[in-house]
């Protein structure tokens, strides 16, 4: 998520720097079951990733509705497959602002149709909310909603299913000093969090080249923070903002939102054998990304140029983010080529990638 005055991206050649940070704590993944109130651990299936990656895109999905709302866009999907339903929690976007919403149905052709439920009018609140991210964290049998509000933040709820259940917004940590010396122009956005067996660990970008992480001991979350340090770092365009993090296949797949020469979004990809170790380039390049023009194909005329902010569909919803690399589908917002104005105005809307060169 990131706020512009007006639609006009800035392009950047496509460059590889990965910083080296100290190597520490353990790798670990678990997946998920689902059950009604607590999720257990269990094995998931998962093949190797492939070094490059294609995929096909679906019509939009889910968009903004014609209601008192009167929002211009939906924005930043979290989503998860559970209980025989998915669950997307993503961003109302309008020129007033930020804030969240939940969205329930058991098959995307019923996406259209879903219930939107305004998490403003929740414990959550009103005012500046943005780019949410779902998990259940296991030990401690609570579901948690991480987000934006200025700092970051997170919301718990016992029953994920409950908008009215979520607990008012409490705070990780306010913006580090680390990411003042290093934002420049830019924003602090995007948290995202993921836990090995023994850490947790917050990923968050600065719209400067950054990519941050902090960590704290799985039996501390969601306290006890360290300061966060630079994980990864390029250019503002080659690595802007909407980190995803991954468990895949005994190693880490992280994701990253950037800008291309073209001025559109794309993603790319790095590999990790540990969450503080050296993040290596994947699919790391405008001609072979994670996901983007040169390797998304539309039936017709694409009716995006962007592939933007996402997540992968999760049938693991614990705090390991363990997915697997075998048809993979990508829930991500896009928009209009021919839309113009205000960023906030835009009329993102979301859409599905799904894998069509499986390796498994």
């Amino acid at each position: 998520m990131f706020r512009f005055s007006s639609f006009v991206l800035l392009a950047g050649a496509v460059a590889t720097t990965v910083a080296q940070v100290p190597v520490y704590g353990q790798c670990g993944g678990s997946s998920t079951t689902t059950t009604t109130s607590s999720p257990t651990t269990t094995s998931v299936a998962s093949g190797a990733l492939p070094s490059s990656f294609k995929w096909s895109s679906s019509a939009p999905l889910i968009y903004a509705k014609s209601d008192s709302e009167m929002l211009a866009g939906i924005k930043d999907p979290s989503i998860i497959y559970y209980n025989g339903a998915y669950h997307v929690f993503a961003s109302t976007a309008k020129e007033a602002g930020y804030n969240l919403v939940y969205i329930t149905f058991t098959d995307f052709s019923q996406a259209e149709s879903a219930t939107f439920h305004y998490l403003d009018a929740t414990p959550i609140g009103t005012g500046y909310r943005a780019a949410p991210q779902i998990f259940y964290f296991a030990p401690q049998k609570l579901w948690y909603l991480v987000y934006q509000n200025g700092n970051a933040a997170y919301s718990t709820n016992t029953d994920m299913t409950n908008p009215s259940g979520w607990s008012a917004p409490k705070t990780f940590f306010t913006e580090p000093s680390i990411v003042q010396q290093n934002i420049g122009s830019g924003y602090w956005v995007d948290m995202w969090v993921i836990c090995d067996s023994s850490n947790c660990h917050h990923f968050s970008s600065d719209d400067n080249g950054h990519l941050y992480r902090a960590d704290t001991s799985v039996s501390n979350f969601p306290a006890g923070w360290s300061q966060p340090v630079i994980a990864l770092k390029d250019s503002p365009d080659n690595l802007f903002e909407a980190s995803n993090v991954y468990f895949v296949n005994n190693e880490y797949f992280l994701i990253v939102e950037c800008i291309g020469t073209d001025g559109r979004r794309y993603f790319r990809s790095w590999t990790s054998p540990s969450l503080t170790g050296t993040w290596t380039p994947l699919a790391a390049t405008q001609s072979n990304p994670f996901a983007g023009a040169a390797n998304v194909a539309f039936s017709g005329t694409p009716w995006t140029k962007d592939i933007s902010h996402g997540e992968m569909i999760r049938t693991n919803v614990d705090q390991t983010m363990t997915i697997s690399a075998c048809n993979m589908r990508y829930l991500y917002q896009g928009v209009s080529p021919t839309a113009s104005g205000d960023y906030n105005a835009l009329p993102w809307q979301l859409g599905l990638l799904t894998a069509t060169n499986s390796p498994c």
